[in-house]
């Protein structure tokens, strides 16, 4: 197997706008670079000066170069059976992909991402930017922010790469969709408008009717992974189904799961009926022992009839989840259920607990520290907006709680801060409240860091 790792410059902006000025590919045969191609490129437009100071290409230097379409028969030909590898490949395929479809030609080659592969195969970096990744790694970096320079610092982290992974980075290749096992009508070339950004989509059939809803912060990538599954008959049946693809960006993870939802229950789509019935298996619960104590433990959703603190999709997250609790809120691993004993639990031992498993430590004191976070999960009757990012620039999500109970969300404009908060829910639409809605904003803001809380 050949590799062709690309790199290429460009007169910036969006890709549908940006025009190539540089091209350099390195050949590769898997243990070292066998060939090599590199060319300026006449954009046919003029190359803004920030990008002139950034990569050193003028308008000068590319007036005798060729256009695009005379080399472009030269690079099919180069890379052609080969595996298209950049340092952030979606960006470099998919302008290469947006020149040649400029021509009338769909360029597809199976790739590689060169950053998403290191973070896999040489973990605890603190950056993988190109400049910094080989910096690090000890490889020379001559000519940042030209073709030919980055696609050789490039190369050297890619012969890095195949020698450290014991598969040869065969895990990491993304092969491209294969259209025989997808429905005809389905347009792949609309594929390539869809933004890899956060939000829902919807799966349609050709007779209009809503099939599959789901949700994604990178919905662009989930698609695709859906219209390539081979695993199952029902992804297999699913890919045959599908012949159109719309979406919505949400901005916000929150809003993205809480959509979808509301709209599996309106729609009942066929390949989530399933899915729906074991979203969260496993829930935190309490009872309070025949010794005053209050107690928590994971368990099924479906063993017991109470409803559940919050949920998890395995027990192994509800396990880790309740254990960072149990740490935050100086709790007992053995009145947890996390640590099986007929005496003292090791956190006492060690000094980390205050003796409730022995009774040490008086029930009120230790039901009080519990009760914090059984409050903290029930959101204690409180009304608060969760405030996340939205789907442009100065927007901002909104998730409205009302006495603990989510009663609105949607988007507030850049000038919410001028209103009173509680002004803002006329920003947003009512909702309907639920258990999966409630247990998907306790996940979140258990997980999610980067949201920020007003209350109201």
């Amino acid at each position: 197997m050949h590799y062709a790792i690309i790199d290429i410059e460009t007169t910036g902006g969006s890709p549908k706008n940006s025009k190539i000025t540089e091209i350099a590919i390195y050949k590769h045969d898997g243990e070292k670079v066998i060939d090599e191609y590199q060319t300026l490129v006449d954009p046919e437009m003029p190359i803004p000066p920030f990008i002139v100071q950034l990569t050193g290409i003028s308008d000068k230097m590319v007036s005798s170069a060729p256009k695009f379409f005379e080399v472009a028969k030269e690079i099919i030909e180069f890379t052609k059976d080969c595996v298209f590898v950049a340092h952030n490949v979606g960006f470099d395929y998919g302008i290469m992909r947006i020149e040649f479809k400029s021509l009338g030609y769909d360029y597809r080659l199976p790739h590689l991402c060169t950053v998403r592969t290191s973070r896999y195969v040489l973990p605890g970096h603190a950056s993988y930017s190109l400049g910094k990744l080989t910096r690090a790694l000890g490889i020379q970096l001559v000519g940042r922010h030209r073709a030919g320079g980055d696609a050789f610092a490039t190369a050297q982290l890619f012969t890095l790469l195949m020698k450290t992974d014991p598969n040869n980075l065969e895990n990491f290749i993304q092969e491209e969709l294969n259209p025989k096992g997808l429905h005809p009508n389905l347009n792949l070339d609309s594929l390539d408008e869809i933004p890899n950004k956060t939000g829902v989509y919807k799966f349609y059939n050709d007779t209009n009717q809503l099939i599959y809803i789901g949700n994604s912060i990178h919905i662009k990538k989930r698609i695709e992974q859906h219209l390539r599954n081979s695993k199952t008959k029902k992804s297999l049946q699913m890919q045959k189904e599908i012949s159109r693809i719309e979406y919505e960006l949400t901005g916000s993870e929150l809003l993205s799961l809480l959509q979808e939802s509301i709209l599996i229950k309106e729609y009942q789509p066929i390949y989530n009926r399933s899915l729906r019935r074991n979203s969260f298996p496993y829930g935190l619960f309490n009872y309070t022992d025949g010794d005053n104590y209050l107690r928590l433990f994971i368990a099924k959703v479906s063993t017991t009839n109470e409803i559940p603190l919050t949920s998890f999709n395995t027990k192994r997250e509800g396990v880790a989840f309740l254990e960072r609790k149990v740490e935050e809120f100086d709790l007992c691993t053995k009145l947890c259920d996390l640590y099986k004993t007929q005496t003292s639990c090791f956190q006492y031992t060690v000094k980390n607990c205050l003796g409730a498993c022995i009774k040490e430590e008086a029930f009120e004191s230790y039901n009080s520290r519990c009760q914090n976070l059984i409050d903290n999960l029930t959101m204690n009757g409180s009304s608060f907006y969760v405030l996340d990012k939205g789907r442009q620039r100065g927007e901002k999500s909104m998730v409205f709680v009302e006495n603990g109970s989510i009663k609105a969300m949607g988007y507030a404009p850049y000038h919410y801060k001028k209103m009173k908060p509680e002004r803002w829910i006329d920003f947003l639409d009512i909702i309907q409240d639920d258990r999966d809605a409630r247990t998907i904003l306790k996940l979140f803001l258990s997980k999610n860091e980067k949201h920020s809380i007003v209350k109201v």
